[in-house]
């Protein structure tokens, strides 16, 4: 009773001198925290007596000098509760019961002081969590997205979404945000919710949403990404062909239809040729082997819709080319021969001529055909990747002719004869004697020359008869021995030109000669005509006989 009454005249007393103010101390949930008293300027030798209460009435501990606190037996504190030397007061494991006023009420030797100090509890919040999520978005719908919720926070938390790290701002109309705090009853710890109401864009495919949980005792966190499906309704149609052009007859042609609506139709009309062909859970169709008849306008469309449908043209290249010849061609020397080619395309074609391995500038057109025109002739036709190549053999054939034959010498004095010949097929040769040597060069262009080397003992008329299957024809050469040519081994080695000189001198006066006898046999021919010879006809043509073989003896002959 009298340190009651003592310390209730002092508090009376202390009244008129108390300072004012309200000092904060913040504290974390589940932490040990430390109030002090008259921040901490207060030791045990100025006061004789130190008494923590709260919300005025509410004692917690007293602690008289020199003799241990006294702790109150209050369920909330006995256990947790302790002062310090400086006479600061000791709370463990602080919950949100403990965010109140704490005084501390000093007694001196000659007045009474309170000093009342607010703590403050704060709790971070937990990482936010996505519920209630949905999949899809339907365009200008408005889509409730999902919930992001937060909990176990002091003071409570914020929540904000945002759309490609934008953040949204709720409208009342395309976008709605709906926040909600709740403070458990146990814990008085609080609960944050906040759900999003989207009405989506097209332009929301791959769209990120994201949710941040915002504290003023922690730093900014984030939830993870949702992404979400957006449907709408096909707007517009297209058609193209799988495979680039050009195509030419036999290829594949694929044709793929697509719509820009989400999700896409699973099934398509295709229009082939005027014939509708439904195709599901696809959207191509193919056109195999194609041909010139595929050429033309193809058509898809949706199945539910068919007015919106896209169209595209296909073009079918291709290439005929016919030749007014082919195969094996035979034609005889000196006629004319023209081949004409017969091209139909779906465009322009190149046209090259070649002859083996040698190209043509133009097609083939002779107006007198040589043994050098046989040969293998191609013509390519080419347009648009397209090639096609038409080929055919020309054979120039003739009858043997004897374009030259000659005598020489060769390094032993022996004669060597040479027959040129020309004809085709090749022309077989025989000599009319034998040789110690039989020869031929290669048969080029329908052109040969056979050679035989003999010794003559005596003079000698040499025939070389060549033939093939279209006939034969025959010439013959006076050949010397080779003691009459003797004669002339030194002015042959002297001058060789000489002897040739001598060859051409002989042979243009042998062809004097000739002429000459041929003149008078003529005249006298004409003498007796004149005198009336004329009636006995087998004696004119016997005479006209014998100047026919006397003048292709002379043709044929010619001495060396």
């Amino acid at each position: 009773m009298h340190w009651t009454a003592f310390l209730t005249c002092l508090l009376t007393v202390s009244l008129m001198n108390q300072v004012s103010g309200l000092e904060t101390v913040t504290g974390k949930y589940g932490d040990t925290v430390e109030i002090p008293c008259n921040n901490g300027r207060i030791t045990e030798k100025a006061v004789t007596l130190v008494k923590w209460k709260y919300n005025n009435d509410g004692n917690i501990l007293v602690k008289q000098i020199g003799q241990n606190a006294s702790i109150t037996e209050d369920e909330n504190y006995k256990n947790r509760v302790s002062i310090k030397n400086d006479l600061g007061l000791i709370i463990k494991q602080v919950t949100m019961a403990d965010q109140k006023t704490f005084t501390c009420m000093v007694v001196g030797t000659g007045d009474i002081f309170e000093y009342p100090v607010q703590l403050v509890i704060y709790k971070v919040p937990s990482q936010p969590q996505i519920t209630n999520q949905t999949t899809t978005m339907a365009v200008g719908k408005l889509t409730k997205l999902a919930q992001c919720r937060t909990e176990g926070a002091n003071p409570a938390a914020n929540i904000t979404w945002f759309k490609n790290k934008t953040p949204l701002m709720a409208d009342g109309a395309a976008i709605k945000i709906t926040a909600a705090v709740v403070v458990d009853k146990e814990t008085g710890l609080s609960a944050t919710t906040s759900d999003l109401e989207y009405t989506a864009v097209k332009e929301d495919i791959d769209a990120s949403f994201t949710c941040q949980v915002q504290h003023i005792r922690s730093a900014n966190m984030d939830s993870s990404p949702l992404i979400f499906t957006v449907n709408y309704p096909t707007e517009k149609v297209s058609l193209q062909m799988v495979s680039q052009g050009p195509f030419k007859e036999g290829d594949n042609v694929t044709l793929k239809c697509m719509a820009d609506g989400n999700p896409p139709p699973s099934s398509y009309i295709f229009y082939v040729k005027g014939e509708k062909k439904t195709v599901e859970n696809s959207n191509t169709y193919t056109l195999t082997n194609v041909t010139r008849a595929n050429t033309g306008e193809y058509k898809c469309s949706l199945v539910n819709n068919e007015d919106m449908a896209e169209s595209v043209s296909i073009t079918v290249e291709y290439l005929d080319v016919a030749l007014s010849t082919a195969g094996r061609v035979s034609k005889r020397l000196g006629e004319s021969f023209e081949v004409t080619v017969d091209v139909k395309a779906s465009g322009t074609p190149q046209i090259s001529w070649r002859k083996g391995n040698n190209d043509l500038n133009r097609l083939p057109k002779f107006d007198k055909l040589k043994y050098s025109d046989s040969g293998v002739y191609e013509c390519v036709v080419s347009m648009a990747g397209l090639k096609k190549t038409q080929t055919f053999e020309l054979i120039v054939q003739g009858s043997p002719v004897i374009k030259g034959l000659t005598k020489a010498r060769d390094g032993n004095k022996n004669k060597v004869l040479s027959c040129e010949v020309e004809g085709f097929p090749k022309p077989t040769v025989q000599w009319s004697v034998n040789g110690t040597k039989v020869d031929e060069t290669a048969y080029v262009d329908g052109k040969v020359t056979y050679k035989i080397t003999i010794v003559p003992k005596v003079n000698l008329t040499v025939s070389c008869m060549v033939s093939n299957a279209l006939g034969s024809v025959n010439k013959s050469i006076d050949v010397s021995p080779l003691f009459e040519d003797q004669t002339f081994a030194k002015q042959d080695l002297k001058n060789d030109k000489s002897d040739q000189t001598v060859l051409a001198v002989g042979i243009v006066f042998g062809l004097i000669v000739a002429l000459i006898v041929m003149g008078v046999v003529y005249w006298l021919y004409m003498k007796k005509f004149r005198q009336g010879s004329w009636k006995t006809g087998e004696k004119e043509d016997g005479s006209a006989e014998e100047s026919k073989k006397l003048e292709e003896n002379q043709s044929q002959k010619a001495d060396v």
